[in-house]
């Protein structure tokens, strides 16, 4: 059996696979999100390895995980954790919708400047990633930043502890702001400017290559098979883009998680010289461009819990089927915004807003505006050339059919869902499969294991109502900004 861990912002997931790649079983479990201060956002790492040995042990129930040959992972990116010389977490880790680092973002955008920044690393600054987060580190707790003596990031620390391997992997890596994507290598110019060395930086893999096996510590509490081989594994949309099947030229994935994504594979580098979406190294060997929103699903979470105080989405967004295309529109921006616009400092808004306008309106326009900001990342990477022909979704939203079409619709494009909801882990099972050997390679991987389950094809008159709406989106932002 193969193994595929997805280490997500509100829970750990675990995928089992046979052979042939089939799904045998899943679990998964929750832990808490801190939020110290407005913008910031925080974990303990310890939560996530307490969450995946919980896991295991509940897999290992009713499954002989002593059967298991490959493991692989799927993770959150841009996370900063730090370890002390004894390898204890120095403090809570830095997420990637933390927003506190607009002062260090500033200062890299300035020296060495975006233009510098796109030669090293193919990326602008924004304060998402974790240059500017070591950064703040250093200016804001130089007692814990003198400490450091391994910086990971988050997928890579349950790796660390699986395996006793100090290792990360190119896709994860390019989304550090100190890392070469070009030349899939640690960019010594940044690491100078951050004042940190490569000594303190894990060993890069090729995300299907193999880092090392399961340490027998990990498995005796676990179940695993100390001879299990660990798959160094990568970030969550690029693996996720494996779960997909978005290996190829072309070829596009949408998350609708608690970010959303637009993601496009591509078989050359090409870095967006403004800087509106991140050049990656693509978990295939390949590269891949990538436009993020901060809160897709999480504006649903927002508007259901928080706002209505409710739990039973299937109802609230039942009652979004009757309504109408209106003016009615909602910005996405509860967390700032990065791509395309790459503001921490953009609002939600509300606008249109009318006694005639119930909750179903507002419901509607929250799954329309989280869409115009996914149409607004497709756009640019229609306007770079790659022109896909479909999409498929992934995560959470991908499980409601109303917003899936409402999806299209904004988009004019076909979206078609896979088998599982769960396409991290399940790229993270295709790579460990790949790692051991299972399949020559991850494109054969993904052609061979994901098969469409539904089809939502795009209506041509709300399509053309949706590109009124949507620059009647862009300008509510232009004129509040």
């Amino acid at each position: 059996m193969f193994l595929g861990i997805d280490l997500g912002t509100s829970s750990v997931k675990a995928v089992l696979a046979d052979e042939t790649g089939k799904i045998l079983d899943h679990q998964g479990v929750e832990y808490p999100v801190s939020y110290p201060r407005e913008g910031w956002s925080e974990q303990r790492p310890e939560d996530w390895l307490e969450g995946l040995t919980a896991v295991l042990r509940a897999l290992g129930e009713r499954r002989d995980l002593s059967k298991v040959e490959g493991v692989s992972f799927c993770g959150q990116m841009h996370g900063l954790v730090v370890l002390d010389e004894g390898d204890n977490v120095i403090r809570p880790a830095l997420l990637w919708n933390d927003n506190r680092t607009v002062a260090q973002t500033d200062a890299l955008n300035a020296d060495p400047g975006r233009e510098k920044l796109v030669e090293y690393t193919g990326n602008i600054a924004i304060t998402g990633f974790t240059a500017p987060k070591v950064l703040w580190l250093r200016d804001n707790e130089p007692e814990h930043f003198r400490r450091i003596r391994k910086i990971m990031l988050p997928k890579d620390y349950l790796l660390y502890a699986m395996s006793g391997v100090f290792a990360t992997d190119v896709s994860d890596a390019s989304g550090t702001l100190f890392f070469d994507v070009a030349n899939r290598r640690w960019s010594q110019p940044m690491l100078a400017r951050l004042g940190i060395t490569e000594d303190q930086l894990p060993r890069v893999f090729e995300s299907y290559e193999i880092v090392g096996t399961v340490a027998p510590a990990f498995a005796e509490k676990t179940g695993l098979n100390p001879g299990a081989k660990v798959i160094a594994g990568g970030g969550d949309q690029a693996v996720g883009a494996v779960g997909t099947g978005a290996v190829g030229k072309d070829n596009c994935s949408i998350s609708l998680g608690t970010s959303g994504v637009v993601f496009a594979a591509s078989d050359a580098f090409a870095a967006d010289p403004e800087g509106r979406l991140h050049a990656f190294c693509h978990a295939n060997g390949g590269y891949h461009m990538m436009g993020v929103i901060l809160s897709a699903a999480a504006s649903l979470d927002w508007w259901v819990k928080d706002v209505l105080g409710r739990t039973d989405f299937d109802a609230v967004l039942a009652e979004v089927e009757g309504t109408e295309i209106d003016d009615l529109l909602f910005l996405p921006y509860l967390m700032g915004e990065r791509s395309p616009i790459n503001d921490p400092g953009a609002k939600g808004i509300f606008h249109g807003l009318t006694l005639s306008k119930g909750r179903a309106a507002m419901t509607r326009a929250v799954l329309e505006g989280v869409s115009f900001a996914l149409r607004d990342c497709y756009q640019v990477i229609w306007d770079r050339g790659i022109h896909p022909t479909f999409a498929r979704v992934i995560g959470g939203g991908a499980q409601s059919p109303v917003w899936l079409q409402i999806l299209a619709d904004v988009l004019g494009l076909e979206l078609r869902t896979i088998s599982t909801h769960d396409g991290g882990a399940m790229g993270a099972v295709l790579l460990a499969m790949t790692g051991c050997g299972r399949f020559a390679s991850v494109t054969d991987a993904a052609a061979a294991t994901v098969k469409d389950v539904q089809v939502y094809t795009p209506d041509e008159a709300r399509h053309r109502r949706y590109e009124e709406k949507f620059a009647a989106f862009k300008a509510l932002y232009g004129r509040n900004k």
